[in-house]
């Protein structure tokens, strides 16, 4: 059994990381699913993919959830019949959720280089120009990435922009933690981050800090 991390956010909010190194057998064992998630595992063509959902089954084990205590909206978010929230993250052998009372995003990310390419698309790059080398504004820009992933999860509106809705905070590394921001049509979100790094990999969550100001914005 392969649970990687548990973090106690507060008392109403976890978060749980697992590392997967158990057979796609393994991990279907015991395991019952809908009938709309079991043809969404049929139809995954990655056997790494397959084995990601099934982990996720147990890290909501882990809760006390099985697959029959969630659904998903129209959005294709994922929700909690207990009324909880929960966002699911996976991004190669390690995948994470996130349960709380309040609305919540989580997202895992490999720090690759590959995200040096796609920078300009989510953040302004000139941010950044005192970042002593390579690896580090690679680590930056994995966190910057994933607390927009994360809002944007939590957040679930059409049109909702990285690059032009969303803003993160400046941070630390050692931070472990900073703040975000939603500007969309014409109200306000935001958003406690908090972040950590392991075997190469990023993982952030997001927590709504306070609701949006003003009208309540359309779909």
């Amino acid at each position: 059994m392969s649970l990687y991390k548990t973090i106690t956010v507060d008392e109403h909010t976890k978060v749980l990381i697992w590392k997967i190194e158990e057979s796609l057998e393994w991990l279907s064992r015991d395991v019952k699913l809908t009938e709309h998630c079991r043809k969404r595992v049929e139809g995954m063509k990655s056997e790494i993919h397959r084995r990601g959902f099934m982990s996720i089954r147990h890290l909501m084990a882990e809760m006390g959830y099985t697959d029959q205590d969630l659904y998903y909206d129209e959005f294709g978010k994922p929700h909690l019949k207990d009324n909880k929230y929960i966002s699911i993250t996976h991004s190669f052998n390690f995948t994470g959720i996130v349960v709380s009372d309040k609305e919540v995003g989580i997202d895992i990310e490999k720090q690759r280089d590959k995200i040096l390419k796609i920078a300009n698309k989510f953040t302004p790059l000139k941010e950044y120009h005192m970042l002593a080398n390579e690896d580090a504004l690679i680590r930056k820009l994995t966190i910057v990435w994933g607390a927009k992933e994360s809002i944007y999860k939590l957040q679930a509106e059409p049109g909702l922009g990285f690059l032009q809705h969303i803003n993160i905070s400046d941070f630390d590394f050692d931070d472990s933690s900073t703040t975000g921001k939603i500007f969309f049509k014409g109200n306000t979100g935001v958003f406690d981050i908090y972040f950590l790094e392991f075997e190469g990999f990023t993982c952030v969550y997001a927590l709504r800090a306070q609701n949006y100001e003003g009208s309540n914005i359309s779909a």
